[in-house]
């Protein structure tokens, strides 16, 4: 249902507690036969309930009413205040040399109703403000200091749960070393291999680099039909590739590995040319379990 201005302003000063007996039994009478409107009269002190939750009550010590009573002339019991009744404003009267204007009389109560009205909403329009400001100080104070709000106006803690995991220790690998040599004499080359990647690594030993020549190491087989290049083995003391790989577990671990002088830059033809000078097979020198980090 629409209702007037003066119905609103009505329901909403009733929340406030402005009115004066009468308007406020007005409402009341209007409350009991509409329900719509006493939803309206609902809404308003919903609005408006939100400052009373902003300030806790204080009682006044009675030395200020003795002060209040004294400022407004009410200590001492007052006589009934009677007020006059507003005489009819009347127009100024008509000019002598016009005796045809006409006597205008205004009606008072027109006057009467629309300051109310004026008042009525320049008290909604303070309060409304004062509202937004409250509304704008709630926030604030939720966002900086909950603690200050009474517990029905504090945000709400969310609790959230956060998995932790703990990151996997690498797994480690064993490592395999052969020593490459001649007759069981003293090694020439040192060659060791990651279990788990199967990088390998040569390190020079004894072996004294030929003018023109090249060491080439390969990888013999019996699962292969012939030997495989692993590279040429260059002249500083460690040579580091990834070339074993591509090559099964079980090969890399049973294979004998061989070097053979071949011409610089190793064998043109992939096969092995020279002489086969050094030769050693695979042992377990670090176990997986050895080889795993401190933690």
């Amino acid at each position: 249902m629409a209702y007037s201005e003066d119905h609103i302003a009505l329901a909403a000063e009733y929340a406030l507690g402005t009115l004066d007996a009468d308007e406020r039994a007005q409402v009341e009478t209007m409350m009991s036969l509409d329900r719509d409107y006493t939803a309206l009269v609902e809404s308003w002190q919903h609005k408006l309930g939100v400052l009373n939750q902003m300030v806790g009550s204080i009682e006044p010590r009675p030395e200020v009413w003795d002060r209040i009573k004294a400022a407004v002339g009410v200590s001492e019991p007052q006589s009934p205040l009677l007020l006059p009744e507003a005489p009819l404003s009347l127009s100024p009267p008509p000019a002598a040399n016009d005796a045809s204007e006409p006597v205008r009389i205004v009606d008072p109560s027109n006057v009467i109703r629309l300051t109310a009205q004026a008042r009525r909403w320049r008290t909604i329009a303070s309060f409304t403000t004062a509202i937004a400001a409250a509304l704008v100080v709630m926030i604030a104070t939720q966002l900086y200091q909950p603690d200050l709000l009474p517990d029905g106006l504090r945000p709400k803690v969310r609790t959230q749960m956060v998995e932790v995991k703990t990151p996997a220790m690498p797994t480690a690998s064993a490592q395999y070393v052969a020593l490459l040599q001649k007759d069981a004499g003293s090694p020439a080359f040192i060659l060791t291999v990651d279990g788990s990647s199967k990088n390998f690594t040569v390190r020079r030993v004894g072996a004294t680099p030929e003018v023109g020549k090249s060491y080439e190491l390969w990888l013999v087989s019996e699962k292969l039909q012939k030997p495989r290049s692993l590279g040429v083995i260059g002249r500083n003391d460690f040579t580091t590739r990834p070339l074993l790989s591509s090559y099964d577990t079980d090969i890399v671990n049973k294979a004998t590995y061989a070097v053979t002088i071949e011409p610089e830059g190793g064998s043109p033809s992939g096969v092995a040319t020279g002489p086969i000078v050094f030769t050693g097979k695979l042992i377990e020198a670090v176990p997986p379990a050895a080889a795993a980090p401190p933690r």
